[in-house]
């Protein structure tokens, strides 16, 4: 085998740039980026000459040249991140985004954001506005508060209350509130951060009312509720509620926070779900300051979002760190457009996708798992698929006992494993995230919307076609 023989067969760049394909990718990508992928290729060639003892094999692959720096070349310019089908049945899933935006709300947001806007102008008055101004009212509006604002996210949110609100004094909270939110964000970290020092009451199951009165001093800038949103205490339990610490609070002229984390502004009790507070509630029963994520229950795009008597918001729209944690112009957009679904629940159970996932009856639910199961059927690959009962899940640390009954359509391929199955479709161009279950692959059509049945049935088609 001679090996340098191979090495001088590999094309020459001028030869390369010469190449038709090689031009049309350049006219595509430019040229600069098309000859980093020349230099990627042919070294990549050359390693694998010179480890190669097939003299056919290496010739096979010095012929693959071009069609190699083309493909490089696309996958350079191929985002990274991508839509997913979420066959998981997880309707909050933290690592496929939490909260999907509603198509309608996205088109409405993209006029928006490609051009200018009036994100920080007053038009009425013809001069610089405030961004919260677009959405304020609204929540004002639903939640029944003084004033309102959002930062990037609900920890920003209880660091911008704290830093503006108790910074260099004490913050009191019930230790079975100490909670660990995604990625070990903790509650007391934050609070250090906002430089408020916390003082610990009662124990992790109880804490009693004597609690926070015997702990108060006049270093106490604020009482802080956090809303156990991600896991439950059971049995032997004892907590204070909003109620009975709001009169409390007044009379030693400090603030009640609360954290809801989840932001719930819609009972859905009504809905066969468990009783989950709402931000209503909340402020109706005298909480001075409240916050919640945007991108969990409420439907809408990652946000943290701030509500509460006004003399304290106006305290954190000053605070330093508004500017450096504040929301960018396509999330004031999609907060406004979302809270618009709100002035009707009707219209935000059928318009804000995350409501219509929990909201839809089981009789929809297996109606649309009839329909994918037929459309993959017809696709004619290689598997046994039956639609199956199942069980979906609220995630992103809201309703952790919660359980929806659902349907999936279960796929068992004849060809392949089901691993592997799995694996290729997350490999996908538009990759498929399913459950594993029961030796079959699983889709719960409660987090697909019906519109992607016939990408899923054609995507799967090809997969199969290439596996036989």
């Amino acid at each position: 085998m001679n090996k340098n023989m191979l090495y001088r067969s590999i094309p020459k760049v001028d030869v390369l740039l010469e190449n038709e394909r090689i031009q049309e990718t350049i006219e595509q990508y430019g040229r600069n980026a098309v000859m980093e992928c020349i230099h990627i290729e042919t070294d990549r060639l050359r390693s694998f000459i010179a480890k190669c003892e097939d003299e056919e094999e290496a010739g096979k692959r010095i012929k693959q040249l071009v069609p190699c720096i083309v493909k490089t070349a696309e996958k350079m310019h191929t985002p990274n991140m991508k839509k997913v089908i979420n066959g998981t049945g997880t309707i909050l899933h933290t690592n496929l985004g939490r909260a999907p935006i509603g198509r309608t709300h996205m088109e409405k947001a993209a006029e928006l954001v490609c051009g200018y806007s009036n994100l920080e102008y007053n038009l009425e008055q013809g001069k610089r506005g405030e961004r919260y101004s677009h959405f304020e009212e609204l929540l004002c509006k639903i939640t029944g508060a003084e004033a309102a604002m959002a930062v990037n996210n609900n920890a920003s949110s209880v660091l911008l209350i704290l830093s503006s609100l108790a910074k260099g004094g004490e913050v009191i909270v019930s230790r079975g509130e100490l909670i660990e939110i995604g990625g070990k964000f903790r509650i007391p970290d934050v609070m250090e951060q906002s430089g408020a020092s916390l003082v610990e009451v009662g124990t992790t199951n109880k804490t009693h009312y004597s609690d926070y009165e015997e702990h108060i001093t006049e270093e106490t800038k604020a009482l802080l509720k956090v809303h156990t949103s991600n896991y439950r205490i059971v049995g032997f339990t004892e907590s204070v509620t909003i109620d009975e610490l709001v009169p409390l609070a007044r009379e030693r002229e400090i603030p009640v926070i609360e954290d809801l984390g989840s932001g719930v502004l819609i009972d859905l009790s009504k809905y066969g779900l468990s009783y989950e507070p709402t931000v209503q509630e909340s402020v109706a029963k005298g909480a001075d300051v409240v916050c919640f994520s945007g991108d969990k229950l409420f439907g809408g795009p990652q946000a943290g979002i701030i509500i509460g008597r006004k003399k304290y918001i106006d305290k954190m729209k000053k605070n330093q760190l508004t500017r450096a944690l504040r929301i960018d112009k396509f999330t004031a957009a999609a907060l406004e457009l979302v809270l618009q679904e709100y002035l009707s629940e009707e219209k935000a159970i059928q318009n804000i996708p995350v409501l219509r996932m929990i909201t839809e009856p089981l009789d929809e639910t297996a109606k649309r798992a009839r329909s994918l199961a037929r459309t993959i059927r017809g696709a004619g690959i290689a598997a046994k698929v039956d639609v199956v009962s199942c069980e979906s899940q609220i995630g992103g640390g809201s309703l952790p006992l919660e359980r929806i009954p659902s349907m999936a359509v279960a796929i068992r391929p004849e060809k392949i494993r089901v691993p592997e199955l799995e694996e290729r479709m997350h490999r996908l161009p538009v990759p498929i995230i399913p459950r594993t279950v029961h030796d079959a692959v699983t889709l719960d059509v409660r987090t697909i919307e019906s519109n992607d049945f016939k990408l899923i049935a054609v995507e799967l088609q090809e997969l199969m076609d290439v596996e036989s």
